[in-house]
């Protein structure tokens, strides 16, 4: 199975980004867009695991101790490269720090962290084939002003494990684990 860990979105800011999608949308911009339940802030992608790498990842992340984290999504952006139309998530040292709690738990289990920096972010739209400079460019130019959203408190990672679809990847859940909240954090 491919799995990844992330942070589920709260529904108000469901809400705004389908709002968003709705109104940039177009049937001819040659590009796939990200259901609203698939949405959410990648940790760290895993990538294909057996039954006891999985289980390993299970239990290391359960011991994992972490206060819920304040969420704030910034502006849409472009990675133009890879054909990725997302809204971005500001970095926070606590955002961050989880971040690599969960990379440092997933190590104990034999999963190599990334290289690059780490870019939260929320998926909500890939180009399909060779048409991603083109698609991209006309959604840009429908961007006349960057959205505001609501900030709210993740009190949650979750483990998802990936589907591959013709019609794109599912993700469902696998594992829920709490972040403890300010007045349980010692």
């Amino acid at each position: 199975m491919r799995i990844f860990a992330g942070i589920p979105l709260a529904a108000a800011v469901i809400d705004e980004l389908s709002a968003i999608s709705v109104r940039l949308r177009t049937s001819a911009d040659g590009l796939r867009w990200s259901a609203p339940e698939s949405w959410h802030i990648t940790l760290q992608f895993l990538g294909n695991t057996g039954q006891e790498q999985y289980e390993c990842t299970v239990a290391r992340l359960g011991e994992m101790r972490s206060p819920s984290v304040p969420i704030q999504l910034e502006g849409l952006g472009l990675f133009e490269r890879a054909g990725v139309f997302f809204a971005g998530v500001s970095l926070t040292p606590e955002l961050l720090s989880l971040q690599q709690r969960v990379t440092a738990a997933t190590a104990l289990c034999g999963f190599i962290p990334e290289t690059r920096p780490y870019h939260p972010h929320v998926t909500l739209a890939r180009t399909k084939g060779k048409a991603r400079t083109h698609g991209l460019h006309e959604l840009k130019s429908r961007i006349h002003r960057q959205p505001a959203f609501t900030t709210f408190v993740a009190e949650e990672l979750v483990l998802y494990e990936s589907v591959t679809r013709p019609t794109g990847a599912l993700y469902e859940v696998r594992e829920r684990f709490p972040l403890a909240t300010a007045s349980t954090w010692g």
